[in-house]
């Protein structure tokens, strides 16, 4: 059943044109997104591309919304706006496609749910839960061939970033501006999967390094040490300065593992149960025996496509969301996590306390103040920001 009788095409508002934007602008006016139209843009300064969509412009989020020419909105904003921009859409009954991470905290996300009623889609650009090799990776855990999970392990230091990341934005990477670094911007992604596959942890033990290889207030390394309630344990390492980086998932179980290394998927199952092998061999120094299989994955998606078209379907057809923005919430608990147990040097009990972390936050953000933006002209290659 259609929600709010929105016919198709959706009137879709952009607020916000930076990379980001002009990438999902480029999906829906190449055909890669349909069921929609880019009515409206918001943006300090008009652009050509404005005129080229025959789109309005707006130069406030709150004029955009309110002109009765959305049906819904794409904030591809600053981190520090998310929340603000959101929150006046839902309370409006717009539907709203939020890029990650849902706000500077988990408690701003968990606030900003309770503002969405049922009629109002509120999604979030979680886009490599598409990601077909992603995807058979849950396929196989949750199956259960690998049995009960022993241990799990990601090492993430493939997000190297030069300075000239940084420099030429006023926000990014600071208190105020984003909430965090590697772990809010780069790795949340890495820390979604990690959960939608392996759960989410009961406990976090982490060592953050705060602008070890840039000059930035945020942290730009992770070693953090997870427990699970079953006695399961777990390494997530993230870092944005290593050349070259490793891109590794390890999921070990009693009936055998399997291995994501830089795009190659490898299974390895046991001809028994090494629990049971364990208890019943005679062999001092044997172990079940092991078969190999490299799975080959094929298919290639565009997965901020395949996200968006999801979101136009659910406001059309009520079709369930992939990523809707509650599910950002346990990556996200992860990664504030792992900040306070740096700052206050203990392990953090998992569900998080949001509002002990936002206390913390609040006083870092206090702190903290924009950068001045470098005049350095950058070269943007949207295609080599993804790993």
């Amino acid at each position: 059943m259609m929600t709010k009788n929105i016919k198709n095409p959706i009137r879709l508002g952009v607020i916000g044109l930076g990379n980001i934007a002009q990438q999902h602008i480029n999906n829906i006016t190449s055909q890669a997104v349909s069921g929609c139209v880019i009515t409206a843009i918001a943006t300090r300064n008009k652009t050509p591309l404005v005129d080229e969509l025959k789109a309005t412009h707006f130069t406030h989020y709150q004029e955009l919304i309110d002109s009765g020419l959305v049906d819904a909105v794409l904030i591809a904003t600053p981190t520090l706006a998310h929340f603000e921009m959101a929150a006046y859409a839902l309370d409006k009954n717009i539907h709203v496609m939020l890029e990650k991470p849902i706000g500077l905290s988990a408690l701003e996300g968990e606030k900003l749910i309770a503002l969405a009623n049922k009629e109002t889609k509120f999604a979030l650009m979680l886009n490599q839960r598409t990601d077909p090799t992603f995807s058979k990776m849950k396929q196989i855990v949750d199956s259960g061939l690998l049995g009960p999970i022993q241990r799990t392990h990601w090492t993430m230091t493939n997000w190297f970033r030069p300075n000239i990341y940084f420099q030429v934005s006023d926000w990014r990477a600071t208190w105020k501006g984003e909430g965090g670094g590697l772990l809010v911007n780069q790795c949340i992604h890495n820390l979604d999967i990690f959960q939608w596959i392996c759960g989410v942890p009961t406990e976090i033990t982490a060592f953050c390094e705060f602008g070890k290889y840039h000059d930035i207030e945020v942290e730009d390394e992770v070693t953090a040490y997870l427990r699970y309630g079953d006695k399961t344990t777990g390494i997530f390492i993230g870092s944005t300065g290593e050349v070259p980086g490793v891109n590794r998932f390890d999921v070990v179980g009693d009936k055998g593992s399997l291995h994501f290394d830089s795009g190659v998927l490898t299974l390895k199952t046991n001809s028994q149960s090494t629990a049971e092998f364990s208890n019943t061999t005679t062999e001092m120094f044997g172990s079940p025996e092991v078969t190999t299989e490299a799975i080959k994955i094929t298919e290639t998606v565009n997965q901020h496509a395949v996200i968006m078209n999801n979101f136009v379907q659910a406001i059309l057809n009520d079709e369930p969301l992939i990523a809707p923005a509650a599910a950002g919430l346990a990556s996200l608990d992860m990664a504030n996590a792992m900040l306070l147990s740096t700052w206050q040097q203990q392990t953090i009990k998992l569900p998080l306390n949001r509002e002990r972390y936002q206390s913390v936050l609040d006083q870092k953000i206090e702190n903290s103040t924009l950068r001045v933006k470098s005049n350095t002209q950058a070269t943007v290659d949207m295609s080599k920001s993804y790993r």
